[in-house]
């Protein structure tokens, strides 16, 4: 990480002004002796991150958003802790089946990459818990309701308990993701907020997870200023559907004022708006997030994301 100090005011349209210091600083997320492995198999696109020793020892899924790629420093610090962690592709990959801009997996890929994992000889098998963050959390509670998926528990980061983009079907079919373009709203600076597309009330019945199977511990984090997804509502629903079904003991929720949408490990600087794509058109989202209460969101999440883990997944 580059830091410089510039003279006098410097805003992104300038030129850069003169140049007054500059210190590069490098940041750690693999802890000596930690292995990093590429998976690629049975169809199944990612990364384990083991940590040192034989093992076997307990373990994360790892299931970021729609950004898409492979996001790995979460599972590096995971398994930095102690934890194997496995980060999943499921889009935007280019090991992965289809066009990189829609979903062209189902529900057998995430069954498969949970399965991957629990076999794994370093793993312990009943002690894999499940973490998603933005739309990997509507992934997490859909994997998790499979009557034959048992995780130990699970960790929800701003994202939907539904959703009206499908993933594939058996046949690997797939349907455009343009469908909840209606639902997106847009500030004076035309940045877009997809907020809107993932309130209960504009999801399909249908898409809605019941989590009429779900026997595991599961923690919710909201970020009351995410402009992305409407985190809050969901968090609601996610409890309701809980009590509902005489469950309500399995949830635990932590609310942070101020936090935007991107909740990430401590230090991990926060951008209320960045660039989304470029082509077929320039999209400038908006995360939301103001930032000393982010910045403290992710210091106070983090630690209790930790003791969380250790409490479900330690034996």
């Amino acid at each position: 990480m580059l830091m410089s100090l510039l003279k006098g005011h410097v805003s992104p349209s300038e030129r850069p002004s003169t140049e007054l210091a500059a210190v590069t600083a490098e940041r750690w997320y693999m802890a000596p002796g930690v292995r990093r492995i590429d998976i690629r198999q049975n169809g199944v696109v990612g990364t384990l991150f083991l940590p040192p020793g034989p093992g076997p020892f307990p373990a994360m899924l790892d299931l970021w958003g729609m950004g898409g790629g492979l996001v790995e420093y979460r599972s590096a610090l995971f398994a930095s802790r102690g934890y194997a962690s496995f980060s999943l592709a499921y889009i935007g990959h280019k090991d992965l089946p289809g066009p990189q801009h829609r979903i062209n997996v189902g529900d057998p890929y995430f069954k498969s990459a949970f399965q991957l994992l629990q076999d794994h000889p370093q793993v312990y098998r009943d002690s894999v818990g499940i973490i998603g963050l933005s739309f990997g959390v509507y992934l997490t509670l859909r994997l998790a309701n499979h009557s034959d998926i048992k995780p130990s528990c699970l960790i929800c980061i701003n994202g939907p308990a539904g959703s009206n983009i499908k993933l594939a079907d058996a046949d690997g079919r797939t349907e455009q993701m343009e469908n909840d373009q209606k639902y997106w709203t847009y500030d004076d600076q035309g940045n877009v907020s997809f907020r809107a597309v993932s309130l209960p009330a504009n999801l399909s019945p249908e898409s809605k997870v019941e989590l009429d199977h779900l026997t595991c511990p599961l923690m919710c984090i909201v970020g009351e200023d995410d402009l992305s997804a409407s985190s809050i509502e969901n968090a609601n629903l996610i409890e309701e559907t809980l009590s509902a079904a005489v469950k309500s003991q399995l949830f635990t929720r932590l609310s942070y004022p101020g936090a935007g949408h991107l909740i990430e490990p401590p230090y991990t600087p926060n951008s209320r708006a960045s660039l989304w794509s470029v082509k077929p058109q320039k999209l400038v989202t908006l995360w939301g997030g103001h930032l000393a209460l982010h910045a403290a969101a992710q210091e106070a999440s983090w630690k209790k994301i930790l003791e969380f883990m250790e409490t479900n997944l330690r034996h």
